[in-house]
């Protein structure tokens, strides 16, 4: 099956399971991997994919999975998605990408002799030029693929291949590998500062505004509701935010938990954005995190609540302000 999804206003080609591509994207350099976060070191392997495409005069791509593998093995969700499939590739879109090709990811895919991913996938149904891989990717059953299967597989079938080795250090001083266990580790504390960091860009959610039961309205805090993946192991609290809505960037506190003081319900995402007015129900938006404000609390009462959601947004509104 080929289907092609351009993204609003981006010249990016979204492919699920493709038998072959189509004519202005053939012969791509492809970046491997999953992708999940499209961390610093994801950003390297692309970078490395772009500037390889422009010597060699051909279209770069991303190959990646779905659903992650570590879910499919499992039987069940077992991965907190730093990006599911929307959100990465609403990531991949920026880059400066042609497309991405999304692989199913079954037990046709997790049985495949690593030879076979090369020689069926990588050259019979995508046709690749060259691909550029970091230095943890494998492929095939068991993970037979390591980056020197592939680098052997290319000089064996003549396709370019190169190889990312790990990022440990930013600007602003050593860290340890980047990786997407480590960006869950920090998302789980509550840290975006640090996921900040090893992603080398905000942590964002993407969602549809939903309604909710409208207390924030009655209390003089309206907010944007949104259900964020069930994946997801965000640390429960509250958060300064900027939401992405209708291609205009606003400024919020948001509330990420159960309302323990309200109803104990399903986690849920409550945005409350400064200074707005307007419908936003079915909106489709974006929500960075920039910084922790604290945990979720239960109150005595709804006048304790609305006290402390007024020192939250003064707050908020300080650390954005900065």
């Amino acid at each position: 099956m080929n289907i092609e999804t351009p993204l609003p206003n981006q010249s990016f080609t979204i492919l699920r399971d493709p038998e072959s591509l189509p004519g202005h994207l053939a012969n791509p350099v492809v970046a491997l991997g999953n992708f999940d976060g499209v961390h610093r070191g994801h950003a390297a392997v692309i970078n490395r994919a772009r500037a390889l495409a422009i010597r060699l005069g051909k279209p770069c791509m991303v190959l990646t999975f779905e659903p992650h593998p570590a879910d499919f093995f499992a039987g069940r969700s077992v991965v907190f998605r730093l990006t599911p499939e929307t959100a990465k590739a609403q990531s991949l879109s920026r880059l400066g990408l042609n497309g991405m090709v999304v692989l199913s990811f079954n037990k046709m895919l997790a049985t495949m002799q690593a030879e076979d991913f090369v020689q069926d996938l990588l050259i019979g149904r995508l046709g690749i030029s060259a691909a550029v891989a970091g230095y943890d990717f494998h492929f095939g059953k068991g993970r037979a693929g390591s980056p020197g299967f592939l680098k052997d597989a290319g000089q064996r079938l003549g396709f370019v291949v190169e190889i990312i080795q790990k990022i440990v250090a930013d600007q602003d001083g050593s860290l340890e590998a980047v990786h997407s266990g480590a960006t869950r580790e920090a998302l789980e504390r509550g840290d975006v500062g640090l996921a900040r960091r090893l992603l080398g860009h905000k942590y964002f959610v993407t969602g549809t505004i939903i309604h909710g039961q409208k207390l924030g309205r009655t209390l003089g805090f309206p907010t944007a509701n949104l259900q964020l993946d069930p994946s997801s192991k965000l640390r429960h609290g509250i958060y300064a935010v900027r939401m992405e809505v209708d291609g205009e960037t606003h400024d919020g506190v948001a509330s990420w938990g159960r309302r323990p003081t309200v109803d104990n319900g399903a986690p849920l995402l409550e945005v409350f954005l400064f200074d707005f007015s307007g419908d936003l129900y079915g909106k489709k938006v974006e929500v960075g995190f920039v910084e922790w404000i604290r945990g979720e609390e239960k109150f005595d009462d709804l006048d304790t609540m609305v006290a402390r959601i007024e020192q939250d947004e003064a707050e908020a509104r300080a650390i954005l302000a900065r």
